[in-house]
C-alpha cells in the first residue's frame, strides 16, 4: 500500500499553518505558516492554504482545522473569520453571509485535487494527543479557547463551550483568550485558566484533559501544580500531528 501523505492545515485567528505528515506523523518538512489575513472571505482562505501547500511536498490527502462549528466539511459559524481586522474588530455582515454553510471540504478538494476532511482544529489537535480510551476533552488556548472532546477514541458532537458566558456576560473566548493574556499577564491569566478547568471538570467529568495551543505554554508552574493530576499540557504542533490521526476518527 502506498504511504498516505497528509497537508495538515492550522487555521488560527492569527496565523495559518501547514505542513505534510506522513503515517507515522512525522512532519517530512518544516511548517509553513503564514499570518491569517483580514478581512476573510471563504475563497481568501482556499487560496491562501493554496499558496502554502504550493510551497510543501506533494501530499494525497488534506486535513484542515478551523476555528467554529464545523458539521461535515461545512462551515455553520465561524467566530474570527467574518470580523473586519480579525478576532474582536467589528463583524462584516456580508462576511457572515458569505461564511454561513460554505462547503469547504469541497472547495478545498477541488482546489488541491486532493480527499480533504475539515474539522473544527481542536477536534484535529484532539485527535493528535488522545490515548482512545475513557472520557477525553482537550482545550485550545490560543487566539480564543478551542475544545474537542472524545469517548473511547470517537469524537463527540461539537459543542462550542467557547461562546458560553463565564461571568459578567463575558464568554470563554472574552475571559481567556489571547488579548486578556496580553492585558493582564501571565499569572493572572494564569488563574482564570485554573477556573476554566474546574468549571468544565464538573461539566463534563472528563477521564483526562488536555490543554493545547500557542498560550498552554504560557500557565506558570504555581497554576500547574494546582490543575490536577489528570490535566495534561500538550505541544501546539498537535493540530499539525492530529491530521494523521484525524482520518482514523
Amino acid at each position: 500500500m502506498t504511504e498516505q501523505l497528509t497537508l495538515a492545515v492550522d487555521c488560527g485567528g492569527g496565523g495559518i499553518k501547514a505542513s505534510v505528515v506522513d503515517d507515522r506523523g512525522t512532519m517530512i518538512a518544516p511548517a509553513r505558516r503564514t499570518p491569517t489575513p483580514y478581512p476573510l472571505p471563504p475563497e481568501l482562505l482556499v487560496s491562501t492554504v493554496a499558496d502554502l501547500a504550493a510551497q510543501l511536498p506533494q501530499a494525497t490527502r488534506v486535513t484542515m482545522g478551523m476555528p467554529g462549528m464545523i458539521r461535515h466539511g461545512i462551515v455553520i459559524d465561524t467566530p474570527h473569520y467574518v470580523t473586519k481586522e480579525g478576532p474582536r474588530s467589528k463583524v462584516i455582515p456580508a462576511l457572515v453571509d458569505q461564511w454561513r454553510h460554505f462547503d469547504m471540504r469541497r472547495a478545498i478538494t477541488d482546489r488541491l485535487g486532493l480527499p480533504t476532511k475539515v474539522l473544527n482544529d481542536a477536534e484535529v489537535a484532539g485527535a493528535g494527543v488522545i490515548v482512545g480510551t475513557g472520557l477525553e476533552m482537550i482545550i485550545t488556548l490560543g487566539t480564543g479557547l478551542g475544545n474537542a472532546v472524545f469517548d473511547g477514541g470517537v469524537l463527540a458532537p461539537h459543542v462550542e463551550v467557547s461562546q458560553g458566558f463565564v461571568r459578567w456576560g463575558l464568554t470563554f473566548d472574552d475571559y481567556i483568550g489571547e488579548h486578556e493574556r496580553l492585558r493582564l499577564g501571565d499569572v493572572h491569566w494564569s488563574r482564570r485558566v485554573r477556573r476554566i478547568v474546574d468549571s468544565l471538570r464538573r461539566m463534563y467529568m472528563w477521564d483526562r484533559l488536555y490543554l493545547g495551543g500557542g498560550n498552554s505554554r504560557r500557565i506558570t508552574p504555581t497554576a500547574r501544580t494546582k490543575l490536577g493530576g489528570e490535566v495534561i499540557i500538550v505541544p501546539n504542533d498537535a493540530g499539525i500531528i492530529g491530521g494523521v490521526r484525524a482520518w482514523e476518527l
